[in-house]
């Protein structure tokens, strides 16, 4: 098994376009790395210049200990599995899995044995004889998968691999490819553009914008305490609530002011030494939907921080609904609420916030002030 090390790595294609810039990562050892951002942030690039199919510019990257810019990408010790699954048609999934040892001189009966023990593991013993074009979008994944497996690989790569599947398919993969690093222990690096993806199967995500890294840190922290705008609005779903206002003191309490509403600040984020120098300034407030309360009990805990507004649309999700709300001429939320929720279309309801659970932004750099 091994650790992978990124150190100042660039990626830099003629014509001075930069899809990789400064990349700086220690992956661990069995550790689950996603890597995650819109399209064009340069995930898959990272991914493939760890894999060699993309030469590095700049930078060096260790393999354990071993430094691997100059290595063959059969000579890494790696497997990668791709979105589009890349198996060969006029082979059966025994062969397509066996491929990679026959071309290793590996003996028959030691290719046979892993390729039996990977079937099992995936539970795609009964398919060893079928062709590609017999098979399930998901039971090519796993065959990509047991491809890779049998190579005993010391880093598993993915891009995006499960994004050709339907949204049930989709789910019970998450839970499989889990499953699967539990049981082989290996370190993964996962490349996606699907926040729910990252959130459930990462141990540590990357969130990317533009060749550049954001922010690296666990699922919940990534949830709870997001550097900057983009990240805060990127990992979540539905995505934060931003809203445009300025921050006013009156006596010992700090406001957020929004469209006309002076909403208080709890007195330990008001007392926060770093938020002194944006009293009376414009800042960008950040509200997760769940913390927006429309029922009576919660309204009232929630201190000087309650508004009016009208009610779009609202969606049932089964378990929950999502109101869609418009406050004063410009201010749009999104309210996540109990599915026991009476509040319907057209109603103008009064709300609550949990400014416990606010976050504030300096409205120039994006940054976050505090949590």
């Amino acid at each position: 098994m091994a650790s992978l090390s990124l150190r100042h790595i660039y990626k830099k294609y003629p014509g001075g376009v930069t899809a990789v810039s400064d990349f700086n990562l220690e992956i661990k050892d069995k550790e689950f790395l996603v890597l995650v951002g819109p399209s064009g942030c340069g995930k898959s690039t990272t991914l493939r210049m760890i894999a060699g199919l993309e030469e590095i510019s700049e930078g060096e990257l260790f393999i354990g200990d071993r430094l691997v810019n100059d290595v063959a990408p059969k000579d890494r010790k790696i497997a990668m599995v791709f979105q589009n699954y890349a198996l060969y048609p006029h082979m059966s999934v025994f062969e397509n899995m066996a491929f990679g040892l026959k071309l290793s001189k590996v003996p028959k009966e030691v290719i046979k044995k892993k390729v039996e023990e990977a079937a099992r593991v995936l539970d795609i013993t009964h398919l060893l004889d079928r062709k590609p074009k017999a098979l399930s979008g998901g039971q090519k994944q796993r065959v990509a998968l047991g491809r890779a497996i049998v190579r005993d690989p010391q880093v598993f790569l993915l891009d995006e691999p499960l994004s050709n599947l339907d949204a049930k398919l989709r789910a019970t993969m998450r839970t499989e490819l889990t499953k699967l690093h539990n049981r082989v222990e290996t370190t993964f690096v996962y490349v996606t553009h699907d926040q729910v993806e990252a959130m459930t199967m990462a141990t540590r995500i990357v969130v990317m914008k533009d060749g550049l890294i954001q922010q690296v840190d666990t699922p919940q922290t990534l949830y709870d305490k997001p550097v900057n705008i983009f990240v805060a609005g990127f990992i979540g779903t539905p995505q934060m609530n931003f809203m445009n206002g300025s921050l006013e003191k009156k006596g010992d309490s700090v406001y957020f002011v929004f469209e006309g509403n002076e909403l208080k600040l709890p007195a330990d984020k008001a007392s926060a030494p770093e938020l002194q120098e944006y009293i009376g300034k414009e800042v960008v407030a950040g509200l997760r939907p769940e913390c927006i309360r429309d029922d009576e009990a919660s309204i009232a805990a929630c201190d000087e921080a309650t508004l009016s507004a009208d009610v779009e649309v609202t969606e049932l999700m089964g378990a929950e609904i999502y109101l869609y709300l418009k406050v004063g001429e410009e201010g749009k939320l999104t309210a996540r609420v109990s599915a026991r929720s009476t509040t319907r279309a057209g109603e103008n309801i009064k709300i609550g916030f949990d400014m416990e659970r606010l976050h504030i932004f300096d409205k120039d750099t994006e940054r976050c002030i505090i949590h």
